[in-house]
């Protein structure tokens, strides 16, 4: 198992910046999500890390996830000029999302935005997770979070047992984990050898 790093996302969005322009790839994006009512993830994040956030939401789209990115999905928001609307659109794509994962960075004790949409989304469905997005590729899949952030399940990724792709893991710790797949469906962590 492996936490996500910004090198890989980088990449991953570099991959399909350099086949397509970036605009095109937001152009067919939002076009997807227009017809969309329901995401599987909310993508909680800091717009500083927008080049690693589409790395993001690229990787776990490959893995089969929907996902919900606010200046991707709903670019008519304005991020200079947050309103009550602003707020609205949010709490409502959250009802629409299964469930919320908050992407670490350097840069999300810049948010102000983030520690709101993470308190809104685990009280509304308490299927709130951190995604950890590291400086350099590991093989570790061992993090704490610091302060309330410890509170929270964490993300990683890995191929499942006789699998081929990776798909995502929600752990406790790094030996009490659960399929992303099953949590939603209830499933808590349990303890794995």
């Amino acid at each position: 198992m492996s936490l996500f790093d910004e090198q890989s996302l980088r990449a991953r969005a570099q991959r399909t910046t350099i086949t397509k322009s970036a605009e095109a790839v937001l152009k067919e994006s939002v076009t997807a999500s227009a017809q969309r009512t329901s995401f599987d993830i909310f993508l909680s994040h800091s717009y500083l890390d927008n080049k690693v956030i589409l790395g993001i939401k690229l990787a776990l789209e490959d893995m089969g996830h929907s996902v919900y990115v606010d200046w991707i999905e709903d670019r008519q928001l304005s991020r200079e000029n947050v309103t009550r609307e602003t707020a609205a659109v949010l709490r409502e794509r959250m009802k629409q999302s299964r469930s919320l994962f908050y992407a670490t960075s350097a840069n999300t004790s810049n948010s102000k935005w983030m520690p709101w949409e993470l308190g809104y989304m685990d009280g509304l469905k308490s299927k709130s997770a951190i995604l950890p997005v590291l400086l350099s590729p590991t093989t570790t899949s061992d993090y704490r979070g610091q302060e309330y952030l410890g509170i929270y399940p964490y993300i990683d990724k890995a191929k499942p047992q006789n699998g081929t792709n990776e798909v995502l893991w929600v752990h406790e710790a790094p030996s009490i984990y659960v399929r992303y797949s099953e949590w939603l469906n209830g499933s808590q962590p349990t303890k794995r050898n």
